[in-house]
């Protein structure tokens, strides 16, 4: 992994990177580390600073090692990964190591945050702010009904805000 600018990561669509082609988000230390895939989240500028911003939902395994750590990573692959991002995303790491079954290789950055061998860009962040969705809050209450009430229900989304410190890619 080297170091990059982000506008290695700016030329690319983020709408399709991170909504079609998705991406892992990981947090966790060193003697433990939990990832999950997720297709919402963006990236922008916000209090002078690059960010991202992510949704999870609290009932995740991953919210709990987000919650607990100061630092996480978002880290994107090539297509030939679409099969482990998929087993990220549907089994839990409290019922065994997905990471290892999904035949990824764990790499410490400097900053102690977690990357992954096979991804071909790692953004290494920072929390930066948190808030919890609460209902009253929807101005369109379709989306409750759509993602929260219906056949993809569950808990509504922790909104993080992410400084994005550093780039890396393969």
């Amino acid at each position: 992994m080297k170091k990059v600018e982000l506008s290695v990561f700016c030329k690319e669509d983020v709408i399709k990177t991170i909504g079609k082609d998705w991406m892992l988000v990981t947090a966790g230390n060193k003697e433990k580390v939990n990832t999950m895939t997720a297709s919402w989240g963006g990236i922008g500028w916000l209090w002078n600073k690059p960010v991202a911003f992510l949704f999870i939902r609290p009932e995740r395994y991953t919210h709990e090692f987000v919650e607990r750590e100061s630092r996480l990573t978002l880290t994107f692959f090539d297509a030939e990964h679409k099969k482990a991002l998929q087993l990220c995303g549907t089994r839990s790491g409290r019922d065994g190591d997905k990471i290892a079954d999904a035949g990824l290789t764990p790499v410490t950055l400097e900053s102690g945050s977690t990357t992954f061998v096979e991804a071909r860009l790692t953004l290494d962040c920072h929390k930066l702010f948190k808030t919890e969705m609460a209902e009253e809050d929807f101005l369109d209450k379709s989306i409750l009904q759509q993602w929260y009430d219906g056949p993809h229900g569950g808990g509504l989304h922790t909104v993080y805000i992410v400084e994005i410190d550093a780039v890396y890619e393969r």
